[in-house]
């Protein structure tokens, strides 16, 4: 009991630092999402580098009939070329202007969060 009591107060070290990756994952997906000007009030966009070799872009809105619409779009970067999926559908190469305009993006957010950090 006084364990369990414990880990809600005081979470593990390996707990601590998934939390903090989270928030700063979260954090600058919200300055990737700003990459391309500011957004109307029911909308939300966020881009970022989950790892080494993913990046996500997800865009949230409400359409004209007043319904909450979303698309998650993720890019697995890979010896072999650029593979995209979106919403669970199956990988799909990437065309040669969307490569470019994903690398211009990523140059973008790169900026952005060097700046942030100060390097």
């Amino acid at each position: 009991m006084l364990k369990k009591l414990l880990s809600v107060i005081m979470p593990s070290p390996e707990e601590r630092r998934a939390e903090i990756y989270r928030n700063i994952i979260r954090h600058f997906a919200k300055v990737g999402g700003q990459l391309f000007g500011p957004l109307p009030e029911d909308r939300r966009r966020e881009f970022f580098c989950l790892d080494e070799h993913t990046w996500v872009w997800h865009e949230e809105w409400t359409d004209k009939n007043s319904i909450r619409r979303n698309v998650t779009t993720r890019y697995d970067i890979r010896p072999n070329g650029i593979l995209k999926a979106q919403d669970g559908q199956p990988y799909r190469p990437l065309s040669a202007e969307e490569a470019r305009r994903l690398h211009t993006a990523a140059h973008m957010y790169q900026q952005q969060v060097h700046a942030q950090l100060g390097v």
